[in-house]
């Protein structure tokens, strides 16, 4: 839910989205039983019926059958959302919107018959499970690494780059005309509440960077992905910032206590409808809340 991932956040170099201790659980969590896995495939396939509309382990993947485009697995709504915003129509999730932290997932069975079908596994170099649940399958589904980052820039080079490669290169760019158009405004919107007028000081988790550029704050320090130190405390907090922006998915608390900086939670990662622009919505929702009361 990249980088994401996601996910973002893609872009901060993907030495991980969380903390060595997490890294440390991630890579418990990924020594999945693949073998075992293999065998349950076959039981799994039985018990589907040529209709199938797919999906993850939790069903909130797919989109109700093939469409005629390619078909597309991916680790995370985060991925789906922009597999569909550059035009696949067929895609499914494998971890449910509602895992706190994608690495820590544990794939399942109906997560290989899923693969077998793709055309495409779409994952997060942070994810360590993608390419063994495609090797595990046997699927001769192209393995593609996706740069989870909401940065208006970054997506827009994402999207266009998986039109080309799904062959959806005209919806793709019908998608980024919209999304330009939706950033702008939200955009323009966040410029005209800023507090008396003036760019207001953030510090920003190094995954949410981007919400800080859409609303045009000046970013006067960053921090994470690994809990922020005592020194790293007392030096953003004598940054003075207005706001402290949080990625919502990997929170440690309260950032920089005592400081009177307003704490805003900002979401990387869409929901089950896999569309990207309400991730947009919402933090330009929770940034304007934010600048009101600083």
């Amino acid at each position: 839910m990249a980088r994401t991932g996601v996910p973002t956040v893609p872009s901060p170099p993907f030495r991980s989205f969380c903390s060595s201790r997490r890294s440390r659980r991630s890579r418990r969590s990924a020594r999945v039983p693949l073998l075992a896995l293999s065998a349950a495939l076959a039981l799994t396939a039985a018990g589907c019926s040529d209709d199938s509309s797919g999906g993850g382990s939790d069903g909130s993947g797919g989109s109700g059958g093939k469409k005629g485009g390619p078909v597309v697995v991916a680790t995370t709504t985060w991925e789906g959302a922009f597999a569909k915003a550059a035009g696949a129509e067929d895609v499914t999730v494998l971890v449910p919107p509602s895992t706190q932290h994608a690495p820590d997932y544990d794939p399942k069975p109906s997560d290989l018959a899923a693969v077998t079908k793709a055309d495409f596994v779409l994952y997060a170099p942070f994810e360590p499970y993608a390419g063994k649940i495609k090797d595990a399958a046997g699927s001769k589904a192209d393995l593609v690494r996706v740069d989870l980052d909401n940065d208006a820039a970054k997506v827009r080079g994402e999207v266009a780059r998986l039109g080309k490669l799904f062959g959806t290169e005209k919806a793709a760019a019908d998608w980024r005309k919209t999304f330009d158009r939706e950033y702008a405004r939200l955009s323009a919107d966040l410029k005209a509440a800023w507090p008396d007028g003036r760019s207001p000081a953030v510090v920003s988790q190094v995954f949410t960077t981007w919400s800080a550029r859409m609303a045009g704050a000046r970013t006067v320090g960053t921090y994470g992905p690994e809990a922020v130190t005592a020194s790293q405390l007392a030096g953003l907090s004598a940054k003075k910032p207005a706001l402290v922006l949080d990625n919502a998915h990997m929170s440690t608390g309260e950032v920089l206590p005592d400081s009177g900086a307003r704490q805003v939670k900002i979401v990387n990662y869409p929901g089950k409808d896999m569309d990207l622009l309400p991730v947009y919505r919402g933090a330009a929702e929770q940034l304007k809340k934010a600048m009101k009361g600083a």
